[in-house]
């Protein structure tokens, strides 16, 4: 089995009662990193990226080979999804790439970032779910927005998700999975204090579930940012500030409540980066890049190996029998 649609994935873990981890990567030596996780833990697995996320010139090209690297791991079933998808046309360019799922963010405006209107979302979200369908391919909305920023650049206000919109969300657009700002934060920087259930409104996700029960809800923001990562990032030149994420066991607790899909980037990133800095500033000597790299690598792989254990997908590879996606051809 190669790629699955998020339908697929999320449907399976709901029957299982756990959540899939949906990782966020920018480089082909992370896309590994995921897939070697998934495959010593036998999970499914989402690989996800944003566009223009990556150092190379074109999206495309680093598509094409996040879909030769998921080639290779024949026995992980893994979803490719494109995460906050800005734009319709977006959409589309992720969608004919050969991508089984896309997100389509229409509840914040790129270009003044301010929360869009419900109807603006609800227009631009159907457009891409008719497009998407069509094609055998899964689509996730947003619905309220999450702060910070998935790429550092600008920094959105959260809005909390209405329960009231949701089923009318739902129906009008038919996506299969919603993601809900419950007060979760993109970025490398969150909360200023341990999150509680003054920041973090776990209560959302049960009512909402409970209006939406055939769409599966999103958890968005939820890196912990361990401290012990930023320590050894700082150690070796960075200036991270001291910051908290959301916790282990709420993750944790969110799946029980009626989320299915838990988006993770910084974690990764911090793993990846705390041990190319480290090797960099201990070997002096070596010009090649590769060995930094490679400890990179293993350090990103260690650490979703254990997120893999905390979200419950450890182990259900194996229930997924269902044909793999095959992209529509253009």
């Amino acid at each position: 089995m190669t790629l699955i649609t998020l339908r697929n994935a999320l449907d399976e873990a709901r029957k299982g009662g756990y959540g899939v981890g949906a990782f966020n990567v920018t480089d082909v030596l992370q896309v590994e990193a995921v897939l070697d996780a998934a495959a010593r833990t036998s999970s499914p697995v989402i690989v996800q990226t944003i566009v223009g996320a990556s150092a190379f010139a074109s999206d495309e090209l680093f598509w094409d080979l996040i879909l030769r690297a998921i080639s290779h791991y024949p026995d992980v079933p893994v979803v490719l999804h494109l995460d906050h998808g800005p734009d319709e046309e977006s959409c589309r360019r992720a969608i004919d790439a050969g991508f089984s799922s896309v997100m389509i963010d229409g509840s914040l405006d790129r270009q003044t970032h301010q929360p869009a209107s419900f109807e603006e979302n609800v227009a631009v979200t159907a457009r891409v779910v008719e497009y998407a369908h069509a094609r055998g391919v899964s689509v996730e909305g947003e619905l309220g927005t999450i702060g910070g920023s998935e790429d550092g650049s600008k920094h959105a206000e959260i809005v909390l998700a209405d329960p009231e919109q949701a089923a009318e969300f739902v129906r009008r657009t038919g996506v299969d999975a919603l993601a809900v700002a419950i007060g979760t934060s993109h970025g490398a920087y969150k909360f200023s204090s341990p999150p509680d259930g003054s920041v973090l409104h776990m209560d959302l996700i049960s009512e909402i579930a409970g209006r939406v029960p055939g769409t599966h809800l999103v958890m968005h923001g939820s890196s912990s940012l361990p401290g012990d990562l930023r320590a050894v990032i700082n150690t070796y030149g960075g200036t991270l500030p001291e910051s908290w994420g959301v916790p282990e066991d709420e993750k944790a607790r969110s799946t029980k409540l009626g989320v299915t899909k838990i988006n993770q980037g910084m974690d990764s990133h911090m793993a990846f980066m705390a041990e190319v800095r480290r090797s960099l500033a201990t070997d002096g000597l070596t010009a090649d890049p590769a060995p930094a790299l490679r400890a990179g690598r293993r350090a990103m792989t260690d650490l979703i190996a254990e997120r893999m254990e905390v979200f419950g997908q450890a182990g259900h590879a194996g229930d997924y029998v269902a044909e793999p996606f095959h992209a529509v051809a253009r």
